[in-house]
């Protein structure tokens, strides 16, 4: 084991990982947020003109810009997530989703996005915010103040929403960046084959987001293969058994549990299949004692971000 064995390093771990966690918010995220929060005005502005102030938004405008759904339901009071649009207009949240994303509908879905978009309309006009956009119900033309405070309002929700996937993802593609400098250095090199397996994958390369084939119920394969992606595989040079790790950034203590239960079913699914297997977790943030030990329980092991070299003794160099 690297660190999961060793609970008396465990604290003064986690307040190095917390720290290094802030030092890294504080430098990515006001930066993140404002730069998302102009292009999220910018947005609303357009959509404001395109719509003669919502005035002219109707089933025809949601047909041709589906994205904008996401700017609509900002305008309603009180905003509303895609979750909760789904369930009020009776619609399957998967459209909501696929819209907002711009997906284009193809075959059957082509008739389901345009009933379910005959649905929405009204749900979005009843919950329009009509102290926020008061010329609705006046009758009148917007002053360019209250187009101002529209657009900076709609688009501070809109950021709000936004801005947590954005600092994930970047996250994320930090872990994964600092692995693979570190991997590079050692002499590894990165190959990305979807047909691959981690298991199947040669010596000496790593991938992410790694489909790892596994029995579903854990024990045999009479209820079939699951395929279950990790962050990143690495095939050691002389090994025939890949390093599975997962990248985990928490940014307080309350969210580190909220995904143990996917991690456990990963962790059981990885041992039934394989056997004897860890699960490696790269951490950086508020994982605390009460986590460490529950996942060291369940056959996972880790390695801090900021000691990231803890992985030599599991990641030999090129000879």
């Amino acid at each position: 084991m690297i660190n999961a064995d060793k609970p008396n390093r465990w604290n003064e771990d986690t307040q190095a990982s917390i720290l290094q966690y802030n030092d890294w918010f504080f430098d990515y995220a006001p930066s993140t947020y404002q730069s998302a929060r102009g292009e999220c005005i910018e947005s609303v502005q357009r959509l404001l003109d395109d719509t003669d102030y919502l005035r002219s938004l109707d089933e025809q405008y949601l047909w041709d810009n589906p994205e904008n759904l996401a700017i609509v339901r900002m305008f309603c009071a009180p905003p509303i997530a895609r979750e909760r649009l789904a369930g009020l207009a009776q619609v399957s949240k998967s459209i909501v989703q696929s819209m907002e994303k711009g997906s284009v509908p193809r075959g059957r879905s082509h008739v389901q996005r345009k009933e379910a978009i005959s649905r929405m309309i009204p749900v979005l006009k009843r919950l329009t915010d009509t102290q926020l956009c008061a010329w609705l119900t006046e009758g009148s033309c917007p002053s360019d103040r209250e187009i101002e405070i529209a657009s900076c309002v709609a688009g501070d929700r809109l950021c709000g929403s936004l801005t947590d996937p954005l600092i994930r993802n970047e996250q994320e593609h930090r872990q994964l960046s600092k692995l693979d400098a570190y991997l590079d250095a050692r002499g590894y090199w990165r190959v990305e084959d979807s047909s691959v397996q981690a298991f199947d994958m040669r010596p000496g390369t790593y991938s992410h987001h790694k489909n790892v084939g596994m029995y579903k119920n854990a024990t045999d394969a009479s209820d079939g293969m699951v395929n279950t992606p990790v962050d990143m595989a690495i095939m050691p040079f002389n090994s025939n058994r890949p390093l599975l790790i997962e990248c985990k950034c928490a940014g307080d203590a309350t969210n580190t549990n909220k995904r143990r239960k996917e991690e456990d079913t990963k962790v059981s699914q990885l041992r039934g299949t394989y056997g004897d297997v860890t699960l490696y977790l790269f951490l950086c943030g508020y994982f605390e004692a009460t986590y460490l030990g529950y996942e060291a329980a369940n056959h996972m092991d880790w390695v801090w971000e900021h000691r990231i070299e803890d992985f030599n003794e599991l990641v030999p160099r090129a000879e």
